[in-house]
């Protein structure tokens, strides 16, 4: 029987980060469970973030406009993607469980994580018009975000400067993880270890290594199961009529981006509902 394998995507350019010591926490106690683990360290590969014509090989399938998503779609059909994305790819293809370890910038992912994301995650290989979101090719893998931020847990609250962090998530998690078919686990969120004591570093990383040791027994967050929608250009891929009407009588959105001009969901993109909340609209 084949081990148990573990991705984790990693970006930050220090040895002796914060989220080395995440990354280094995460990859002894996956082994310790078993795990076969395979660090993708960008920084140190020098991983390429631009997606470019460099990308595919051999002849365009348009070369007067250049498309880059139709044309890595029709490379990674034919065995035509370069030697680093299809690296990459492989150790996607091979993980039950990716994990994305990074300092948050500009409320997203580094550049060279985003460019991870651009170019691994290619249409064919990470999703087809077909196969999306809780039908998405990777329906039977688990991922999550593991960051760092600058700011404190209070200024990424609903009445904070930064705004709702429930929010700040909603692109990466459901417009990335879950479009892609993810089980996505809670986040794991390192709130402003740059300005907090050795003794709180060190209980942020004993936290870590807890939630791991119990991590493949949590249940995803929950998001909009496409049946909600009508899934037709006629349609406009909107909630369907009889949903907005039965949705109408309860406090809040469906989701953090399905919000329907209500109060947001409580904790939609931080926090798995527990069985007494689980909403029967939503889906993992």
């Amino acid at each position: 029987m084949a081990p148990k394998s573990a991705l984790i995507i990693y970006a930050h350019q220090s040895l002796s980060s914060f989220n080395a010591a995440a990354r280094d926490v995460a990859v002894q106690e996956l082994k310790l469970q078993g795990y076969q683990v395979v660090v993708s360290d960008l920084y140190a590969m020098n991983f390429k973030a631009n997606a470019t014509r460099d990308d595919i090989i051999g002849d365009l399938k348009n070369s007067e406009l250049f498309q880059y998503g139709e044309e890595t779609m029709h490379a990674w059909m034919e065995g035509r993607l370069s030697k680093d994305i299809v690296a990459e790819q492989h150790k996607v293809k091979e993980a039950e469980l990716i994990i994305f370890q990074f300092p948050l910038y500009w409320f997203s992912v580094p550049a060279i994580m985003k460019g991870w994301i651009d170019r691994v995650l290619s249409q064919g290989f990470a999703f087809t018009l077909e196969k999306m979101y809780d039908n998405g090719i990777f329906k039977d893998k688990k991922a999550m975000l593991s960051f760092t931020t600058g700011a404190t847990q209070t200024m990424f609250q609903p009445d904070g400067i930064n705004g709702d962090i429930n929010v700040t998530l909603w692109p990466l998690q459901n417009g990335i993880l879950h479009f892609c078919g993810f089980q996505v686990l809670a986040p794991q969120i390192f709130w402003s270890p740059a300005h907090c004591p050795p003794t709180a570093r060190a209980a942020m990383l004993e936290g870590w290594q807890a939630r791991l040791k119990r991590l493949l027994a949590e249940k995803p967050l929950t998001f909009a199961p496409w049946e909600l929608f009508d899934l037709s250009f006629e349609g406009g891929f909107l909630l369907r009529p009889e949903v907005k009407e039965e949705r109408a009588t309860q406090p809040h959105g469906v989701t953090t981006g399905h919000h329907l001009g209500k109060p947001l969901p409580p904790d939609n993109q931080t926090r798995a509902r527990t069985t007494e909340e689980e909403d029967p609209g939503c889906t993992k």
